[in-house]
């Protein structure tokens, strides 16, 4: 396991495009991304919201909001443009006119049609959520917290935490820019922007025969080796989806937790590494991403084999995070990072790293054991957790009479 740290309403107008994408693509839940079609689309409706088993695109943000409205009425008001907005930017259509002496419905940065892109957005709301503002304190999803820091953590408080999330994967960036604008524009007085981060995954050429790999992070390894399978059902409803069995309140089935975090890298210092010790500080080689031991990516390590870690060494990224065993098959997660780049620091150093995205319907059993079992490892040395936090992604939007929070809302009635 790689990770750095565990690291609507209406739908007139739509594009006309291919037939509706499937939901999960199985491993291509976090594998290279290798063609891009703007008239991709993902179904809007559904048990549980797109973007968690969605196959992950080239391009990525998640957005965290601090949330405006003072009461139920407004809140519900918000929930419902959000859910009209979201169904309408994930499954494209033309711009409507107005009259040209008000503002335009539109930004206009993607021409007078909007394509769909395979944009997907994902609304997740956070603890502070759970306040005593809405009357909804009684209704906090068991495991949701404030994040706090671990040992090799420097939060930034400014790009931490947020009463609400929404992550947004498209193919480009302008189109999860677009989408971010429209959110905006139509949420005034209920929503401001509290801290954003944007990401990419390299794209490949298709390479007709081989196994499509997990696309690779700024410190050059494969990132989602061993990732669960999207196309597991039974496995996603055990690891991922929010059921009967996990203990929720009743309004949160279907959904999942998210852990968010910003990882930043120093590529200046990894890059003067020698590359054994980089690979004993993954557990992985470098090129193929296989096991120490060899093999290929998908080929998973014996660590029974070698219980004093003198292939894969006791304190691996890997074995860490996964140690497969019994007792750690709960806390398996499932990964969906985008690498990113902000520029340079004052000293000349590039600011870059990982927006670090993870799913699990057990937010102490998946990241927060992961990440305490990564304390004090090896890979501390060359990556600064800088911000993020922890965020329940509310249930799916089940058909058109239906809308994102719906179920959330009704519980506090």
């Amino acid at each position: 396991m790689t990770g750095l740290g565990a690291g609507m309403a209406g739908l007139s107008g739509l594009c006309p495009a291919r037939a509706d994408a499937p939901v999960s693509h199985g491993k291509e839940v976090t594998s290279t991304p290798q063609m891009q079609d703007a008239q991709l689309r993902y179904p809007f409706h559904g048990v549980h919201q797109q973007g968690v088993v969605t196959p992950r695109p080239a391009s990525g943000m998640l957005v965290a909001f601090d949330v405006l409205a003072r009461d139920r009425e407004s809140l519900d008001r918000l929930f419902r443009t959000l859910n009209e907005r979201i169904a309408f930017l994930t499954q494209g259509g033309a711009v409507p006119t107005r009259d040209p002496r008000y503002p335009p419905p539109d930004s206009g940065t993607l021409g007078p049609v909007v394509p769909p892109d395979g944009l997907t957005m994902t609304l997740a709301v956070g603890d502070s959520f759970f306040d005593e503002r809405f009357g909804l304190t009684n209704l906090r999803p068991r495991h949701l917290q404030r994040m706090e820091g671990f040992p090799n953590d420097a939060l930034d408080a400014d790009r931490c935490h947020g009463d609400l999330a929404i992550q947004i994967c498209a193919n480009t960036l302008d189109t999860a820019y677009h989408a971010l604008r429209d959110i905006i524009k139509n949420t005034p007085g209920l929503l401001v922007v509290r801290w954003k981060q944007e990401g990419t995954v390299p794209l490949l050429p298709p390479s007709p025969g081989a196994v499509d790999g997990s696309a690779r992070n700024f410190l050059g390894f494969r990132d989602g080796s061993a990732n669960p399978s999207g196309d597991d059902q039974a496995l996603m409803n055990e690891l991922v989806w929010v059921g009967s069995s996990h203990g929720e309140p009743a309004w949160a089935s279907g959904g999942t937790y998210l852990a968010a975090r910003i990882i930043r890298n120093f590529v200046e210092r990894w890059d003067r590494t020698p590359l054994q010790e980089q690979e004993a500080i993954f557990g992985r080689r470098k090129m193929s991403g296989s096991p120490l031991a060899g093999g290929s990516e998908q080929d998973l390590p014996d660590y029974a084999t070698d219980p004093d870690g003198d292939v894969t060494p006791l304190d691996a990224h890997i074995r860490l995070a996964n140690p497969r065993t019994a007792a750690t098959e709960k806390s398996r997660i499932l990964r969906r990072p985008f690498n990113y780049s902000n520029g340079v620091e004052r000293n000349g150093q590039l600011d870059m790293g990982l927006l670090f995205l993870c799913f699990q319907a057990d937010l102490e059993a998946g990241f927060i054991s992961v990440q305490r079992r990564l304390d004090g490892e090896p890979l501390e040395e060359y990556i600064k957790p800088v911000g993020g936090g922890y965020f329940f992604v509310l249930p799916g939007v089940r058909d058109e009479n239906d809308y994102l929070g719906r179920s959330l809302l009704a519980a506090a009635v």
